[in-house]
Order: structure tokens, then sequence, then C-alpha cells
């Protein structure tokens, strides 16, 4: 067999793994973890917006 197949099941069976053990965390947190106010959400969204707006803002400048 062509040993390229086994690198692909070993692929396949690591991210099955990896899923296995993420998937029940992640729904832990979601049911446990921290909720987030409007503030905090606005917080995380201004340098969003800054990145977004210097990436427009290269583009423009590159393309005029």
């Amino acid at each position: 067999m062509d040993s390229s197949i086994w690198l692909k099941l070993g692929g396949a069976l690591l991210l099955i793994m990896v899923l296995w053990r993420a998937i029940p965390m992640a729904r832990y947190w979601f049911k446990n973890g921290p909720k987030g106010s409007s503030q905090d959400w606005m917080s995380a969204l201004v340098p969003i917006v800054a990145v977004i707006g210097f990436v427009i803002l290269l583009i423009l400048m590159v393309s005029a």
C-alpha cells in the first residue's frame, strides 16, 4: 500500500480524537462560561473595526 494512505488515516484519526475531546468542553464552556456585557462587546469591536479600516486604507493606497 502507498504510505500516503496511512498518513491520511492517521490525520483523520487525530482529527476525530480532537473533536471527541473538544466538543464536550465547548458545550461546558458555553453553558458555564462568563457572559459578556454590552460594554465588553463594544471594547472588542473597536479594535476589530480599526483593523478593518486600516486594511481598507492600505488597499485603497495600493490600488490608486
